[in-house]
């Protein structure tokens, strides 16, 4: 059996282990949400960056491709009064 001085001894050592785990779980804790918060500090970062030079980048890019597609379409357009005019010549 065992007795009571035992018995308390055991309570006392079981919750020391269990303070220390406990402790150690917290520090756990405190670094997952330390990188965390780095994680998320980077990824405003990245969406900030995305947002400033890249879309940016993006609408210059769709700006000039508007602008090379009318060109052409204007360059079709006088292409096709030529061969207009030329098929007219050679009837």
């Amino acid at each position: 059996m065992v007795d009571k001085n035992n018995m308390n001894m055991i309570n006392e050592q079981l919750f020391e282990f269990m303070t220390k785990i406990y402790n150690e779980i917290q520090e756990g804790f405190k670094q997952v949400n330390l990188k965390i918060d780095g994680v998320e500090n980077e990824a405003k970062k990245t969406n900030t960056k995305i947002e400033h030079e890249v879309i940016s980048k993006l609408d210059a890019l769709f700006d000039g491709h508007k602008q090379n597609s009318d060109k052409l379409d204007r360059i079709e357009e006088e292409v096709s009064k030529h061969e207009e005019i030329i098929l007219r010549r050679i009837k």
